[in-house]
């Protein structure tokens, strides 16, 4: 049974919480549906439709600060109005009633862990789902209202007279083959997006197509097709848009490719090597083998990286808590502003900056991330030893 006032100031921390936590994440929303609508043109209702998949994306980053506001309110009120002094007289030492405080930092870790391994790649799945459904009404929105759309990522461009029942009158398309631009033009045009193959089918009708050659040919045409990627579309899913289990599977996977490449390619040095025509180190396919395998390296680096900074980042809140209800205690403010913003700005300073650093010698392979990606929450940890000591000797 757990005793009164712990079971108090556990009880005073969840509200606490509840309240931060909502007001973190509800000012965090629109910058999250800003970011998404800019980068893939949405509109309102696709702005409607996506908005319940950012709210988990946000949880990781607003659960460790709405935990820090919420100790620091908490345990700066009973530290103010002298309830930690009182429990000391009656012989209660400092870290029972700091545990209510820990209890909660773990259970948000995991909380934060679940999150972020599998509702953030569920969530992300769910939004690229509903951009890619929605992306034809966007193109079309785009040239109705613009006459003219550039997708810089597949070199291509698109200008119109009018767009009329979802068919191109007078379209321009123009688009790089090699270093060299092509253009088409065509009396109509008509766009059909192939979801499952990520594609848009352009079907021209009347037009003419300008080579890219000396003599500026002129080819014209009754008919004809082209297709091109869809836009913001990657062959290869971003590694925080993974879940734990299919990271492994693909690190697993290309842990065996990249031995055998890397068999292969040492092979064929040692052929040339052999053979003494050192030339063909500079040729074509010698380059590409050597820069797949090193791609291939960089990408397993990448994930194992974000494997291990995944649970170091979750497992933040816990250790946001260590540093920030012992301070809070410290300062013995009813201001808890003051205590938040002593406590936040060097975690600001310090613990992100660390992290950043420590997740990119990760992915470069300068550092070993099973145990770089934790220094920042070392560092947290060697500031409550600090604190917890000047507390024993008050």
């Amino acid at each position: 049974m757990m005793p009164l006032l712990q079971r108090y100031i556990l009880v005073d921390l969840l509200k606490v919480f509840a309240v931060s936590a909502a007001g973190f994440t509800l000012l965090l929303v629109f910058a999250g549906v800003y970011v998404e609508a800019k980068e893939h043109g949405l509109g309102p209702m696709q702005i409607l439709q996506i908005l319940p998949f950012i709210i988990p994306t946000l949880l990781p980053f607003t659960i460790p600060t709405a935990l820090l506001l919420t100790v620091c309110v908490v345990y700066g009120r009973l530290s103010g109005d002298q309830e930690i002094i009182a429990a000391k007289a009656a012989g209660i030492h400092i870290i029972s009633v700091l545990w209510p405080a820990f209890l909660l930092g773990v259970v948000l870790s995991i909380f934060t862990l679940v999150i972020t391994d599998q509702m953030i790649p569920w969530s992300m799945k769910r939004i690229q789902r509903t951009i890619a459904m929605a992306v034809e009404d966007i193109f079309f929105d785009v040239l109705k209202a613009q006459n003219q759309l550039n997708l810089r990522d597949q070199g291509l461009s698109i200008t119109v007279m009018d767009v009329r029942d979802r068919t191109l009158y007078m379209p321009t398309f123009r688009y790089m083959r090699g270093n060299k631009p092509v253009t088409v033009q065509a009396k109509e045009a008509r766009l059909r997006f192939d979801l499952d193959r990520d594609v848009v089918v352009m079907e021209f009708k009347d037009g003419y197509i300008s080579l890219p050659d000396d003599a500026n040919t002129r080819v014209r045409f009754r008919y004809d097709a082209r297709e091109f990627p869809l836009p913001n579309r990657s062959q290869k899913a971003k590694s925080r848009d993974m879940t734990s289990r299919e990271i492994l599977a693909e690190t697993r996977a290309m842990a065996t490719g990249d031995a055998t490449a890397t068999r292969q390619l040492a092979i064929e040095a040692a052929l040339i090597l052999a053979s003494g025509d050192f030339d063909r180190f500079g040729e074509k396919e010698f380059a590409v083998s050597r820069y797949q395998v090193d791609e291939e390296r960089n990408r397993s680096m990448k994930l194992t990286t974000e494997l291990h900074n995944r649970i170091s980042m979750a497992f933040g809140c816990f250790f946001f808590v260590l540093v920030g209800a012992p301070f809070a205690v410290y300062m013995a403010k009813n201001q808890f502003l003051t205590s938040f913003l002593f406590c936040f700005v060097p975690i600001l300073v310090v613990y992100y900056p660390l992290s950043m650093m420590a997740q990119n010698l990760s992915k470069v392979g300068k550092v070993d991330p099973s145990w770089a990606v934790w220094l920042p929450n070392g560092a947290l940890t060697l500031g409550f030893l600090y604190i917890i000591r000047q507390l024993a000797r008050n």
